[in-house]
């Protein structure tokens, strides 16, 4: 029984699924990707500092919006850490994988 390999399709042109990010057009690179997230961690943790110097000279009485601004930056600093925890996991068993 002879089989041809060139004859099977991948799954998702059977499923019609459409082409991964990677390989559509205007797809950006990781390195990219990580910088505009970093600039919009850096973004709110700059809008926290920004509320809280309004509030504590009076310009901004809302105590509520402020709390939500540096909570908002706080959940995104952590998140941020943890994701480059992860990435340094990775990395060291990578290292300790052995050839």
């Amino acid at each position: 029984m002879n089989i041809r390999l060139d004859s099977f399709k991948p799954l998702g042109e059977h499923l019609k699924l459409p082409a991964p990010e990677s390989q559509k057009e205007g797809s950006q690179s990781f390195s990219t990707v990580l910088k505009e997230s970093l600039q919009e961690v850096n973004g709110l943790q700059l809008n926290a500092d920004k509320s809280v110097e309004d509030l504590a000279t009076g310009a901004n009485k809302n105590i509520h919006e402020t709390m939500i601004n540096i909570s908002k930056a706080d959940l995104a600093f952590r998140m941020t850490l943890q994701i480059r925890n992860k990435a340094i996991e990775a990395y060291q068993e990578i290292m300790r994988t052995n050839i």
